[in-house]
């Protein structure tokens, strides 16, 4: 080292100030590493999932017993088998979605053998005898 650098060396100071990061938390935590996105070789599942539940997988089919047919005259209602997975508010949506209207109420119930029956109240300015011959009833 020359004479001339190690003269400003002493000049200058070896000591250099730092700015210190001000903590404000006692806790201290590791940095976060690259999370990378899974690429698996192989599937963990043998059996793959059921597909999605869309309109037509809600609503299986009406039910056409005289009880049934009685709540469509009397009632205003039309009574469905639907997936036992489905709930009231999927149940209302696939309903509009397939047949335009938007019913009033629906209410359900799991029958012994385990599947569910829904209930479908069609509003009170609709017939539900028209509904009924749309869904294929009458």
């Amino acid at each position: 080292m020359p004479a001339t650098t190690a003269a400003q060396k002493v000049r200058k100071g070896s000591k250099l100030t730092m700015t210190k990061k001000t903590r404000s938390t006692v806790h201290f935590h590791r940095p976060k590493t690259l999370a990378l996105a899974r690429n698996p070789k192989y599937a963990r599942r043998a059996v793959p999932q059921p597909a999605p539940m869309d309109k037509f997988n809600i609503l299986r089919f009406p039910v056409t017993t005289e009880a049934a047919m009685k709540m469509v005259e009397d009632e205003n209602t039309i009574v469905f088998l639907v997936d036992r997975r489905a709930n009231k508010g999927a149940i209302a949506q696939a309903f509009k979605s397939c047949y335009e209207i938007s019913p009033a109420r629906v209410n359900t119930l799991i029958k012994p053998d385990g599947s569910k029956k829904a209930f479908v109240r069609i509003p009170a300015g609709t017939a539900a005898v028209d509904v009924a011959s749309k869904v294929g009833l009458l």
